[in-house]
């Protein structure tokens, strides 16, 4: 069954996928948005996967500075090339994230930074194992995955900073 030009595009606008994996995913479902949506994850997360072993050397320094100007973020994220580094969807990343880490002061990027003595929760304590502030569903780590299913490189979290006027960390 070949899959409809409105259902292709649907799935693409979900998932930002490419309009030929998109359309690979509808015809191996059976045309089910569903378990279409599941399959691309699935191949997004596994790609992921391969990539994050890649140097990553580019990308930029992004800040975020609250409204009430008390508070305040920086974030070194990484990409292999400076193409990538110039999408809308890094960029975005890249906002989203020193938003994340103005709202929620996180002391650790991952787990594996954190002192084994540590009693704190990794949930509030590490950037990625942290509910993502715009959809809570998912963590932010999972945002990064689906950020490098849909650029096709390697994105890493290299160093974060947050200020808030009058207090010392």
């Amino acid at each position: 069954m070949k899959p409809s030009t409105e259902a292709v595009k649907e799935l693409r606008n979900k998932t930002n996928m490419g309009i030929l994996e998109c359309k690979n995913a509808l015809a191996e479902t059976g045309g089910d948005m569903v378990k279409a949506l599941e399959i691309l994850k699935g191949r997004g997360i596994s790609a992921a996967e391969k990539r994050k072993e890649r140097a990553a050397a580019e990308g930029m320094v992004e800040s975020y500075i609250h409204h009430t100007k008390r508070i305040g973020a920086l974030i070194e994220l990484n990409c292999e090339t400076d193409f990538v580094a110039r999408t809308d969807e890094f960029k975005e990343l890249a906002r989203d994230l020193a938003m994340q880490i103005a709202a929620t002061a996180p002391s650790f990027i991952s787990t594996e930074e954190m002192p084994p003595e540590t009693e704190m929760d990794t949930k509030t304590a590490c950037l990625l194992s942290q509910p993502f502030i715009k959809e809570p569903t998912k963590t932010v780590e999972e945002l990064i995955t689906e950020t490098i299913a849909k650029v096709g490189e390697n994105i890493k979290v290299r160093r974060i900073a947050r200020f808030e006027l009058g207090i010392d960390y």
